[in-house]
């Protein structure tokens, strides 16, 4: 059985909440008039990235909040729809003084699945990157929660980014059930990115017997370029497809969890 998953590379504004949301709004439409049902953003798409210290103001993680409400409702008349959307979330129990602190953590790097107008799950991010242009963990609290759905009768992983760099997040998703790992990504773009990226992603798929599909962002934030290339690989690790470097895209697939 089969089920088709579109994949939204977009470009969406750092802390245009609005406009994001409106976007994703419009692309997920799009991508189900094309018999999609399941759609999957990039990290983070509804905030942009990297919203960096725009995290540090509770009125943008409680705008962040409102508008996923929001998106969920706006999307609800869609029939058998999934969207798996990447967002700021404001960590349980964070009260007033912890969140007026810039010394601690507040919020996770979350991606939560909306469906039948309703916030069904949320994960947040395991792996948290501290290098080169990356700085989350002055921003984000890591998550430890594994989080699977089913759809279309596969079922189906969230991993963010990093998470799936490293052996430990899909593996406990595989271990959970999912037949495919769902990748949210802001990856950077240089010289080899994509290849490199495939490279380590097949690796995950050939670990675990299990396919992947990557959403990446395009355009760019200050000095960071992202370049697109969201791919699919099969549980073999075989690319099944790929989206065009650079330019905004709905890339559909086919997929089987089998």
């Amino acid at each position: 059985m089969t089920i088709r998953l579109a994949v939204l590379q977009c470009n969406p504004v750092v802390g245009d909440l609005a406009g994001n949301a409106a976007q994703i709004a419009h692309l997920s439409r799009r991508a189900h008039a094309l018999g999609a049902q399941i759609v999957l953003t990039p990290e983070l798409a509804l905030s942009g990235y990297p919203p960096e210290d725009l995290l540090l103001r509770p009125a943008f993680l409680s705008a962040c909040a409102d508008a996923l409400k929001q998106l969920a409702h706006d999307l609800s008349d869609l029939p058998e729809f999934c969207l798996v959307v990447g967002h700021p979330l404001v960590l349980a129990g964070a009260d007033a003084p912890r969140l007026a602190s810039t010394q601690q953590a507040v919020a996770c790097n979350a991606a939560s699945l909306l469906r039948d107008g309703v916030i069904k799950a949320t994960y947040c991010k395991h792996e948290l990157p501290n290098y080169q242009v990356f700085d989350e963990r002055r921003y984000f609290a890591p998550g430890d929660q594994t989080v699977v759905f089913e759809a279309g009768g596969t079922h189906f992983g969230i991993n963010i980014c990093e998470d799936a760099w490293l052996p430990h997040a899909p593996r406990k998703a595989r271990a959970a059930g999912a037949q495919v790992l769902l990748v949210l990504n802001a990856s950077p773009y240089h010289r080899g990115k994509t290849a490199e990226r495939e490279r380590v992603m097949r690796q995950r798929c050939l670990e675990n017997n299990m396919a992947l599909v990557a959403s990446q962002m395009v355009g760019g934030q200050d000095e960071i370029v992202f370049d697109g290339a969201s791919f699919v690989l099969d549980r073999a690790g075989e690319l099944v497809a790929r989206a065009p470097q650079f330019d905004e895209h709905i890339l559909l697939v086919d997929v089987a969890g089998g």
